[in-house]
């Protein structure tokens, strides 16, 4: 998933699959509502802003999204659809859910961006990863009131929702994305023909 000639323009097709692909990760978003939270809530008991390190399943629609389309506002789209899905089927943060995924969209979105949609390796989904997480941090800063809780819980909970950006959704996003990728679900992207010129 390395370097590609960024084309623009939307095709219909890339709309189909990032759709699909927003669903999906909003179910995937719904499931860890619960199994997510409850990790969340365990690891915050301990040391607050220690649950940080459950949030990077919740970052994986920006970065699967941009590793596939790979073109602008991917991770935005999916990320955000993932939102609304996950909103829609009952998450407990109701429309503050949609907000969250904008936030953490637009993070993994900007390291896209950096890279000028023309690289997409495990290091570039691991930033976009890193992206959504300090994207959620600073939404949390204002919207979760995170702010009057102290300096040191909210240094303890960036370095957390990163080290989970960085793995959960950065390097997961990247394995799913590859192992996609082997079946030839995504022959008609980047990703896809680069695993079929591997196979070579």
């Amino acid at each position: 998933m390395a370097m590609q000639s960024a084309n623009k323009s939307w095709r219909v097709v890339d709309i189909i699959v990032a759709s699909i692909l927003g669903v999906a990760c909003g179910f995937i978003f719904s499931f860890w509502n619960g199994a997510g939270y409850a990790w969340f809530s365990a690891m915050d008991s301990i040391t607050p802003g220690l649950g940080g390190l459950a949030v990077g399943i919740w970052l994986l629609g920006g970065v699967i999204g941009g590793l596939v389309i790979r073109k602008r506002f991917a991770a935005i789209y999916v990320e955000v659809l993932a939102a609304c899905v996950s909103a829609l089927l009952g998450s407990q943060w109701s429309i503050e859910t949609v907000y969250s995924g904008l936030a953490q969209g637009l993070g993994a979105e900007l390291i896209f961006m950096l890279f000028m949609y023309r690289k997409f390796d495990l290091k570039v989904a691991m930033l976009s990863g890193l992206g959504a997480g300090i994207g959620a941090w600073l939404l949390e800063l204002f919207l979760s009131a995170n702010i009057a809780k102290g300096l040191d819980f909210n240094l303890i909970y960036l370095a957390c929702l990163c080290a989970s950006g960085v793995l959960l959704a950065g390097l997961v996003g990247w394995l799913l994305v590859s192992a996609l990728a082997k079946t030839g679900a995504l022959d008609r992207f980047g990703a896809g023909r680069e695993q079929r010129a591997a196979e070579v």
